[in-house]
């Protein structure tokens, strides 16, 4: 009786073993970088590690899957040239605040707590830079607004 059922399942096999391995689980993650970031707002500077994402591959994953990010710990899109940055939240578990970042290293607008799983596109307010992730909260906690400064080489600005 029990080997009749296993061979109705017999048929299911392939299909089951191809959504087994297209869950997140076995999805090839990139690897990332990191470096040291600073932002600099009117309560101080602030020091963040944050991953680099600079190949295509780095920035289509970013923070996708992730179930948590230490509070200190964030991510960096660097576009190379100013662009009209737009990003979404597909496939990330986690709220997000989106700092872009213009190629002086200046703030120009932030999305706080960004929605996980939303698909609505989050846009730079001008040409930026770079777009930074950081935990949802984070620009609140601290007081982190456009025009503050953000520290790091490719804004020219880095000690």
């Amino acid at each position: 009786m029990l080997f009749r059922r296993l061979l109705l399942l017999v048929p299911l096999l392939p299909l089951l073993v191809v959504a087994f391995y297209a869950s997140p689980l076995f999805a090839q993650l990139t690897q990332f970088p990191i470096a040291p970031l600073t932002i600099v707002a009117a309560s101080g500077p602030h020091r963040f590690t944050v991953e680099l994402a600079t190949t295509a591959a780095q920035m289509m994953q970013g923070l996708m899957f992730r179930r948590n990010l230490a509070p200190d710990a964030g991510m960096l899109f660097d576009y190379q040239a100013p662009s009209m940055a737009s990003m979404w939240m597909k496939n990330t578990l986690i709220p997000l605040d989106m700092l872009f970042v213009d190629a002086a290293g200046h703030i120009v607008n932030i999305h706080e707590r960004a929605v996980p799983g939303s698909l609505d596109p989050i846009a730079a307010a001008a040409a930026v830079r770079a777009v930074i992730e950081l935990n949802g909260g984070t620009a609140t906690r601290f007081g982190i607004r456009p025009g503050d400064r953000v520290v790091f080489p490719i804004f020219g600005n880095a000690p």
